[in-house]
């Protein structure tokens, strides 16, 4: 069931190249467009809540699990550790950025700077919708680096770093979640390639990231509601009765043929 082409991955795909570095791209895009360090600095790690939503919208969302099961090739065990790999480079690389925020907030009014992070959340959420939409919104590296000019503010740098180590475990412990929602997907690939529905679980986390915009910029208080957008499109997404009494088409399978 899980063909599908995501908006996202494939665009990135084309720049990239390669499967591995496809994962790597899309779950640490977060980290250099601007989006996790706005998170941070707005606050959105402070509750337990807001550690697992971040965790899953940013870095183990709708895109990451179109790659998992619909791009990476190679046996199981391959596909696990490349998994592996990217989801422990990807939590180093948070807990760095959350130890430099501090620096971040000292040359930043935070506060347009979250206006522009959230503006590129909801430019992804579009273009994880659709790939035709996302063809007349700008990249989010464009938004982003008018974000950064627009919200520069020179008059007091600091170089500093974070000596609250909670925002840093906070901040790992995010793309940990991320990380491990990631590994499940891949242990679990064979059986969610012939169950899973991604167009579903797609549109569903593109409404979760559009509400997580919107909370960021405080339009409405959401609370967890992305996070029971989110969970309501992985069950819609999944169809239990999908390729009973068919053979599991797996990557594993076709390195075995190979072999």
């Amino acid at each position: 069931m899980s063909t599908s082409r995501h908006p996202v991955a494939l665009q990135l795909e084309g720049i990239v190249g390669g499967k591995t570095r496809l994962l790597a791209t899309v779950m640490g895009l977060s980290l250099v467009d601007g989006i996790f360090p706005a998170l941070v600095l707005a606050g959105a790690l402070d509750t337990t809540i807001g550690i697992v939503q971040v965790g899953l919208l940013v870095f183990g969302g709708s895109a990451t699990v179109a790659v998992i099961l619909a791009e990476m090739d190679g046996t199981h065990r391959q596909i696990i550790a490349s998994v592996a790999l990217v989801g422990v480079g990807v939590v180093v690389l948070a807990a760095i950025e959350a130890a430099i925020a501090p620096t971040i907030e000292s040359i930043l009014d935070t506060h347009r700077f979250e206006r522009a992070a959230a503006i590129v959340i909801a430019a992804v959420a579009a273009k994880t919708a659709s790939a035709r939409v996302g063809e007349y919104l700008p990249r989010p590296a464009v938004v982003v680096g008018i974000g950064l000019l627009v919200s520069l503010d020179l008059s007091n740098p600091q170089l500093a770093l974070a000596t609250d180590l909670s925002l840093v475990a906070k901040a790992a412990a995010a793309a940990a979640v991320g990380a491990i929602f990631a590994l499940l997907v891949a242990i679990a690939g064979p059986q969610l390639r012939q169950r899973m529905d991604v167009d579903r679980f797609r549109f569903g986390s593109a409404v979760a990231l559009g509400l997580l915009a919107l909370s960021i910029v405080g339009i409405i208080e959401v609370n967890s509601a992305p996070l029971a957008v989110m969970a309501v499109s992985a069950i819609l997404a999944l169809d239990p009765s999908a390729g009973d009494g068919q053979p599991v088409d797996t990557p594993t399978e076709h390195a075995d043929a190979a072999d």
